[in-house]
């Protein structure tokens, strides 16, 4: 988890970069937005997956918490696996009740700690109703991601002593990706955090696992639809370090 707080007099128009996890964001005040190229539009609790479509998020005086799970704990903390991993959805679509009780409590709280503490309240109460995935779906998901994206996806059945067949169905139906695509989007955002670090996009694509240098820009294209470059810039990447410096784990306010 970590809070965010906009201070500049201009306002906000970010794009949304894939993410190898569920995406949830709570608007703390009034002035977060969420859209996307289909026109939809969410306000309030937003929840978007692993690779939203032309997902932004605009506004003014942004005050807003934002929580990354793995899609192997949304599955039962938000009772769907995002099929397809770009959809966006409302929060209280998913938690119903809860989801307007947590979002009252949020904006009450008086500081980020008392935040992080109501949220992970709530999001203790959805997992331990919801329903876990598979074992094997989430041992694949672990290979997929502890290799940064650069494991064979053709062996992961034969280690989970699953079909392919059975094992792309039960992952994506869980996950949201196939086991592949779910490789790809791991890599890219491997490959994105090194851009934004100031690395050649040369040297990415190298330690990255790819051919080279112009399948990395084939990649980040087919995922953001902007050059590596300007991915590179993109300011919620610049910010990770800080506002996530240790993974599952709460953040301080930024």
């Amino acid at each position: 988890m970590a809070g965010f707080r906009d201070l500049s007099t201009a306002p906000l128009d970010l794009p949304v970069i894939p993410y190898p996890a569920v995406t949830v964001a709570v608007d703390l005040g009034d002035g977060l937005i969420v859209d996307d190229v289909h026109g939809r539009q969410q306000r309030g609790g937003v929840v978007f997956g692993l690779v939203p479509d032309g997902v932004r998020v605009r506004g003014r005086n942004i005050d807003c918490l934002q929580i990354r799970l793995s899609p192997v704990l949304a599955h039962a903390v938000l009772g769907a696996s995002l099929e397809s991993g770009g959809e966006m959805v409302a929060l209280d679509a998913l938690w119903g009740r809860d989801a307007a009780r947590t979002h009252e409590r949020l904006r009450a709280a008086a500081s980020w700690p008392e935040r992080f503490a109501i949220a992970e309240a709530a999001l203790a109460r959805a997992h331990e109703a919801g329903r876990a995935v598979d074992p094997e779906v989430a041992h694949a998901w672990r290979r997929v991601e502890g290799s940064r994206g650069q494991v064979r996806v053709e062996s992961l059945a034969a280690e989970v002593g699953w079909s392919r067949k059975r094992l792309w169905a039960r992952f994506r139906s869980q996950i949201g990706l196939t086991p592949k695509r779910a490789a790809r989007l791991v890599r890219f955002d491997h490959a994105a955090h090194r851009l934004a670090a100031g690395h050649s996009a040369g040297s990415v694509a190298v330690e990255s696992g790819y051919a080279d240098q112009s399948h990395l820009h084939r990649d980040v294209m087919a995922f953001t639809g902007a050059t590596p470059t300007a991915v590179s810039a993109a300011p919620w990447l610049a910010v990770d370090d800080v506002a996530w410096a240790v993974r599952g784990r709460a953040s301080s306010g930024l």
